[in-house]
């Protein structure tokens, strides 16, 4: 089992902040998602990016990993972890199968945070188990059940349709075994990261990237949300970081669905042509714009 650069795989510099290494993130995941992607090895390279930035992302997984770094481990070595390394990130037998776009973690990861996010497994007041569950947007959305992996047991756990992070799903009798009853597990819900979507609340947030004419002049344009792709019109006159809403587009709750928040994002085309650089000198001498001048 070889030692895994993360940094690498995102691309990122080990003194790399939160943004960075999210914007990173999101940049790999929509270039690496099998939905999407059309490169050879893209399932793969997105599992690797996944993977390194649910280490990342997490302050503690992040320290652990660090930790290691500071401590001669580098990339391609072959790695057998510290005798009591990782704490409470154990896996303590408890392993969560995972679906980005099929397979799971590495063996890396796993002997470092046993499979799966955060505690692999604690012991709860009554003696029941806490484990925590990471679920797709999609299953949070949808609700469906996810099969998981517990002390060499296949469970299956219902994930209700608009279930939000922190909330507990508890399976009766599935816990400890032995003693004088089972105890039940209990499992903590938590999001993946997602490739194109941010969840605030109930509401889930999305880039639309654009082109100076479709802002300017106004477009309709085919928009990804966790129900489907739907219809989204764009005001003329519209700039990067306006954001319009897909009202009940977003997760599932009571007393109603969260929305969708769709931010704009323009960007310029880069000229590779003689003709095209003579559009952008026309666009100069047409506009009396400077950005710089707010």
């Amino acid at each position: 089992m070889q030692f895994k650069d993360y940094y690498e795989t995102l691309g990122v510099e080990p003194t790399a902040g939160e943004a960075e290494i999210k914007t990173a993130y999101r940049r790999l995941a929509r270039k690496y998602h099998p939905d999407v992607s059309k490169e050879a090895g893209a399932e793969e390279r997105f599992k690797a990016v996944n993977e390194a930035y649910e280490v990342l992302r997490d302050k503690d997984k992040r320290a652990e990993y660090d930790h290691l770094r500071a401590h001669g481990y580098r990339p391609g070595e072959e790695f057998r972890p510290p005798p009591g390394f990782g704490g409470g990130f154990g896996g303590g037998g408890f392993r969560f199968e995972q679906d980005f776009g099929g397979g799971g973690f590495s063996d890396f990861f796993e002997s470092l945070f046993g499979g799966g996010r955060g505690p692999g497994r604690q012991q709860a007041p009554q003696g029941d188990v806490r484990a925590r569950l990471a679920v797709s947007l999609e299953q949070a959305y949808a609700g469906g059940k996810q099969r998981i992996n517990v002390d060499g047991r296949t469970l299956e756990v219902n994930i209700p349709a608009g279930i939000a992070p922190g909330q507990v799903i508890r399976l009766a009798g599935q816990g400890r075994r032995g003693g004088p009853r089972p105890s039940d597990l209990l499992l903590e819900v938590d999001y993946r990261p997602h490739a194109q979507f941010e969840v605030d609340g109930r509401n889930v947030l999305y880039t639309l990237p654009l082109a100076p004419w479709q802002a300017a002049l106004g477009t309709t344009v085919s928009v990804p949300t966790l129900g489907g792709q739907v219809e989204l019109r764009v005001p003329p006159d519209s700039d990067t970081g306006r954001k319009l809403r897909l009202r009940g587009r977003g997760l599932p709750g009571k007393p109603a669905a969260g929305d969708q928040i769709v931010e704009i994002e323009v960007r310029a085309p880069r000229p590779t042509t003689d003709a095209q650089k003579e559009l952008y000198r026309q666009m100069a001498e047409a506009f009396d714009f400077d950005p710089g001048r707010g």
